[in-house]
């Protein structure tokens, strides 16, 4: 009975801090919150099993490894580089109608693997795809090129007919009000280009919540509110 009770103890401890921390699904689990999610998994089982250890140290370490995920969500919220730290970085495994190797060294990832990952999207020739990128979740997200994208409803208009554009990859050059310098690069654009793009339009960097740009030089902008 004891079990039992500790049990339904640490169920609704866990409930609770789940709440508080967020929803996600698993496939969306950082590296990061995979760890925190297993080590909190393994605190409340060994607090419901070990009849030795008091319950309340149990609940006390998974509130404390709750707190310090919290903190955590706080902290990569509002600053860029402790999300970029604790999440990592979107790598390109397939760009310019070539695999990059050196992304795929430091993924621990196989050409085959991403073939397989490819098919598993729908795309089982590699000359109709343009971009694959290794998201912080684990995923892999690709791109076709634009003759092997589905059509879709404004396809059909007339004006995109007429000049047949699809859509392209796009560089994040501002996320959050930090300037990304490797995405400057990819999209070939400079910071003194982008300082007076901002300053033309009267936006203050701080402002920027999303500044991104394609291939066509298409530009979308999303300010903070």
């Amino acid at each position: 009975m004891e079990i039992i009770g500790r049990a339904l103890v640490m169920f609704i401890i866990l409930f609770i801090l789940v709440k508080l921390l967020g929803k996600k699904q698993i496939k969306n689990l950082t590296l990061y919150d995979y760890v925190l999610s297993i080590t909190l998994g393994s605190i409340a089982a060994d607090s419901i099993i070990s009849l030795d250890t008091p319950l309340y140290d149990g609940i006390l370490a998974l509130l404390v490894f709750a707190l310090i995920g919290y903190i955590v969500s706080i902290l990569s919220y509002n600053f860029h580089t402790v999300e970029e730290v604790m999440d990592g970085e979107p790598l390109v495994l397939f760009e310019n109608n070539n695999f990059n190797y050196e992304n795929l060294a430091n993924a621990k990832l196989s050409v085959a693997k991403v073939l397989e990952n490819c098919r598993l999207k729908g795309c089982f020739d590699i000359k109709e795809l343009d971009c694959a990128v290794l998201e912080p979740s684990g995923d892999i997200s690709i791109l076709l090129k634009g003759n092997a994208q589905p059509l879709t409803s404004n396809d059909l208009k007339e004006n995109m007919q007429k000049n047949g554009k699809k859509q392209t990859l796009t560089h994040q050059l501002i996320v959050d009000g930090v300037i990304d310098n490797e995405e400057l690069k990819k999209a070939k654009k400079t910071k003194a280009w982008l300082t007076r793009y901002l300053n033309s339009n009267k936006i203050n960097l701080a402002d920027v919540a999303l500044l991104a740009i394609d291939k066509n030089n298409s530009i979308t902008l999303l300010k903070r509110k």
